[in-house]
């Protein structure tokens, strides 16, 4: 009959490894962490041209050239849209993670400048297509009419100087 320090070990092993984040995605959050730009943004599977509105905050225009922070002791972070006459320039705060999955997604959710959810637990997903030290690109799925476009965001990441 095996005693009960032996089952609690057990349990407790299954639960702390049910709970971790496999290696490639604490790889790729090792890797976000930092300052980025969003440098482009296009759209594949499409003809014609596009404008959308982008994680329910402004048109895709006003992202690029946006700067991206993760910091990743407390996965918070935020985006910052430059002023112009189509946006709502400003800051954007953000709680964030890596998924695994295949690929591994970025997650994201707005939260206020004292970290609270602001959204009603709504967030956003992205598939990490690519993410190296100095560039990534990320993917989202969209539906315009019957059909399915991917929309592409491209990052440099900012050298630390």
């Amino acid at each position: 009959m095996m005693n009960k320090p032996f089952l609690f070990l057990i349990a407790f092993a299954m639960v702390v490894t049910s709970c971790s984040v496999s290696k490639g995605a604490r790889d790729q959050r090792n890797l976000l962490s930092g300052s980025w730009t969003l440098t482009n943004i296009s759209y594949e599977n499409a003809s014609g041209n596009f404008q959308s509105v982008l994680f329910n905050d402004a048109k895709d225009i006003c992202f690029e050239g946006s700067d991206w922070f993760f910091r990743d002791n407390n996965s918070t972070g935020r985006y910052t849209i430059a002023p112009s006459s189509l946006c709502n320039a400003g800051d954007r705060y953000i709680r964030w993670s890596v998924v695994d999955g295949s690929p591994n997604q970025l997650q994201f959710k707005p939260i206020d400048e004292k970290n609270k959810d602001i959204s009603g637990g709504l967030g956003y997903r992205l598939n990490i297509s690519f993410l190296t030290a100095a560039s990534m690109t990320l993917k989202s799925n969209a539906t315009v009419g019957a059909d399915r476009v991917t929309i592409v965001y491209e990052f440099t990441k900012k050298q630390i100087k």
